[in-house]
């Protein structure tokens, strides 16, 4: 009998699993929509519980708070989807890809077909994050801890480049991480795509030709 009981037992841990996992994604969403049409401080936790159709503590058990829903409904938008923000960041499939190519060329090409995507999702809720953190010390602390993430993630992709010997001659690390930071910023992609209308297709192009031309030793010959 005990036998028996085993599989079943296994199989409703699984389910519980399955429907945590759901509720914690349907309530990251709720977040995310509720943040971008009330802002941070119109986004209450009653509200986005009543919209994700559970209840408000179970809110507060998924992020502890306001600032941990927006937290997590930002890395699920960089990652590209709640599954996706599972992974480590080096095993996201866009990521991955990028690593793998052995072209630095293409390399910086396939790192820049990422960018319209990630700013078009996570754009809006930075900005959320932006307007907060003006007057809240905790999503100020969120946005400091974003931006050090991102430079980490930027100075690795850097530091592959120079151990692969692609980096131009008079480039340190900082400084080609700098670069990165730069022209791959959100601030580029909003003065591009949204200020003056370039096509996603006309930004990836230009920003990886771009970064290819600032960071990149010039092929011999």
């Amino acid at each position: 009998m005990s036998q028996n009981a085993r599989p079943k037992r296994t199989y409703d841990a699984a389910r519980r699993q399955a429907r945590a996992r759901e509720n914690h994604a349907r309530i990251i969403e709720s977040a995310a929509q509720m943040f971008l049409e009330h802002g941070y401080a119109g986004a209450t936790v009653p509200a986005i519980a009543a919209h994700a159709g559970v209840a408000v503590e179970t809110v507060y058990r998924a992020a502890g708070g306001k600032a941990g829903l927006l937290a997590a409904a930002v890395q699920v938008a960089l990652a590209g989807g709640a599954e996706r923000a599972r992974l480590p960041v080096d095993e996201r499939e866009g990521i991955r890809r990028v690593i793998d190519e052995p072209d630095a060329r293409r390399q910086l090409l396939a790192y820049a077909a990422t960018q319209p995507g990630v700013w078009s999702r996570v754009g809006p809720l930075l900005r959320v994050l932006d307007e907060g953190a003006a007057a809240d010390d905790e999503l100020a602390d969120l946005k400091r801890t974003h931006d050090l993430q991102r430079h980490s993630g930027l100075r690795r992709f850097a530091q592959l480049l120079a151990d692969r010997g692609a980096l131009r001659a008079d480039l340190t690390v900082e400084r080609a991480t700098d670069v990165l930071w730069t022209l791959a910023a959100q601030a580029t992609f909003d003065a591009l795509v949204t200020a003056r209308g370039w096509t996603h297709h006309q930004y990836r192009e230009w920003l990886g030709r771009t970064l290819a031309d600032a960071l990149l030793s010039p092929p011999e010959g």
